[in-house]
This record gives structure tokens, sequence and C-alpha cells, in this order.
């Protein structure tokens, strides 16, 4: 029901033109590394002083016109420009739907293409962050094609996915980051129960770990980085095979750590005014999140407007349910 409520917030688009209208006002500088392309560099320059590189998402929801693709694009190019430029140990990671695939597939390609190659100019990977099921294939597809004029590119892997063993295996030769996965997804294609998406998420790890090209591993979860670093150990895996992945503001003293254990650790950093349904994804992922930087995010402006949204959201639920039953 939790994970419902977060994924129902993080769609509702009343709630995320309110939230980009107040912006870092209602505290969401804990987990977003600011508005603009300067605020974002200077967070990612503080991360690479402590020895962590940092994956850069220009946030964006809803795009369904192709001036907000086209200007989302702009902004990424933008952001490469500014990693080259500032000489940080940064990468890109994006969404195909904010670059127009709920719009049109080949436009969105033709976006891509120009990202990817103006990354590829100045060696910058640019990682396909994957969506919900629906758009899936269509994202797998996109990567397939830019992989066959470029190999600065590569994607994510979800492990709820009852399917991820088979992509993982058809894209082991990439570099991927392997996460548990953050969207509702239906029955029929992932897994629903936590403890069978943690032991598909381990089993995912260990087999590119293995077998894989460069492993990124993306969870806060402590007792799984632990598991890591015994299978790494005992399989005699360099660490210039993988690094840790967190999200920009959680568990700041475990990526220091693991940064000063000699770890290769990347942070997550997602910076814009469009940070509301990013943020709820997050916690509809893993409702434990929110123990992590409550204090420093929620505050009486937030707490009320994600209470009318619940009230709003569970109102819709019931109704809907109602009308089932007539």
């Amino acid at each position: 029901m939790l994970k419902d409520l977060f994924i129902g917030l993080s769609q509702n688009q009343f709630l995320n033109s309110t939230a980009k209208k107040y912006g870092l006002k209602m505290g969401a500088q804990s987990v977003v590394a600011g508005t603009n392309i300067e605020e974002a560099i200077k967070s990612i320059k503080e991360l690479n002083a402590y020895g962590i590189s940092c994956t850069v998402d220009n946030l964006g929801e809803f795009v369904f016109k192709e001036e907000e693709a086209t200007a989302a694009k702009e902004q990424i190019l933008n952001v490469i420009e500014a990693i080259h430029a500032n000489k940080v140990d940064a990468h890109i990671s994006l969404k195909p739907t904010q670059l127009g695939l709920d719009i049109d597939y080949y436009f969105c390609l033709n976006n891509l293409k120009e990202i990817v190659d103006r990354a590829n100019v100045y060696d910058i990977f640019v990682n396909l962050d994957m969506e919900d099921y629906g758009h899936l294939k269509p994202s797998f597809d996109l990567l397939d094609e830019l992989s066959m004029e470029y190999n600065n590119v590569g994607t994510v892997i979800q492990a709820y996915f009852f399917e991820a063993q088979e992509n993982l295996e058809k894209y082991k030769n990439y570099r991927l980051r392997i996460v548990k996965g953050a969207y509702k997804e239906p029955e029929k294609y992932a897994y629903q129960e936590k403890r069978e998406i943690d032991k598909n998420f381990i089993k995912l790890i260990e087999w590119h770990l293995l077998n894989g090209k460069f492993t990124s591993i993306a969870t806060h979860d402590h007792r799984i980085i632990n598991h890591v670093k015994e299978f790494v150990k005992k399989n005699d895996i360099p660490n210039d095979k993988f690094e840790f992945q967190m999200l920009y503001g959680f568990r700041k003293d475990l990526q220091l750590k693991l940064a000063s254990e000699g770890y290769n650790f990347c942070t997550y950093v997602p910076f814009g005014n469009d940070w509301y349904g990013y943020f709820m994804r997050r916690l509809a992922e893993r409702p434990q999140n929110l123990n992590l930087v409550a204090k420093q995010v929620f505050n009486k402006k937030t707490n009320t407007m994600i209470g009318l949204a619940a009230g709003a959201f569970l109102l819709g639920r019931v109704s809907k349910q109602q009308k089932k039953r007539k």
C-alpha cells in the first residue's frame, strides 16, 4: 500500500508542478544537487574531492511536447560541456521519455544520438535509465541502435523483472547499473515481494561481476553491500570491474566510508526544479529511504502538500474499487 501511495504521488501532475514552483524552498536541496548546472557542478566537485565520481541526471517528468524534449536535450548537451570544461569526474544518466520516447521513437533516437555523439567526443559515458515495463523494449531498442555507432553507452537492469537475467546476459558486454526497480509493475511481469526481489538482485549482481564488463551496484542496503564485498574478495574480482552507487543525499556517511576503503563509488546526482516525481519513486523503491532523509527534506509545507495528495490518492482508490463492485 505504501509503495502504491508513493508511485501515485510521483505521477500526480499537480504535485509535480507545485513542487517545481516552490523548488528548493521545500527542502529538496538535501536530495537534489541544485536547480541549475552551476550548482550541480559545484556539488560534483565537492564529491570528487572525496574520491567519489558522479552520474548526472537533468530531472524531468511528463514530456509529451517536442519543444520540451528539445529543451531537455539542449540542457543535457550543456551539462556535457560543463563536465568537460570543469574537468570533473562525472558522466550522464538520462531517461528516454524525457527526450521524446512518448512522442515519437525516431525523434527520441535522434535526440539521443546528438547527446551520445557529443559525449563521445569528450570520452564521457552515457547511461540510459530504464523506466516502467511499457518503455522497456523501446529503450533496449534505442540502446541497440546507439551501440551500432558508439561504445560509450550503457543501461540499467531492474531486478524485479522476470526477464532481467535474460537481458543481463544479452547485454553482458555493456557497462550496466543493476537496481531493484522503482515502479509499480503487474504481477505477470515482475516479482512483487521484497524477499524475491532482493534474492534476484543479488543473483544478477553476482552473475555480472563474474561475466560482465563493468557492474554498477546501486543500493543503500548495507547488508547487500557487505555481501558484495565478501563475494568480490572470495572470487578475486578486481576493484576496476565494479562500483557501488547511491543517490545524492542518501547515507552520506556510508558513501564516504566506501570511498575511503578504496572501492569505486559513484553518486547519482539529480538537479533541476522537477524533483518531486524522482523523489517519490525513490521512496516507493525502498520506503526505508524515508527515514534516511525525512528530517532534512520534510517541512510543514512539504508535509501539507503530501498529506493532501495522499488523501486524494486514497479517495481515488476507494472510488475505483466502489465502481468495480457496481
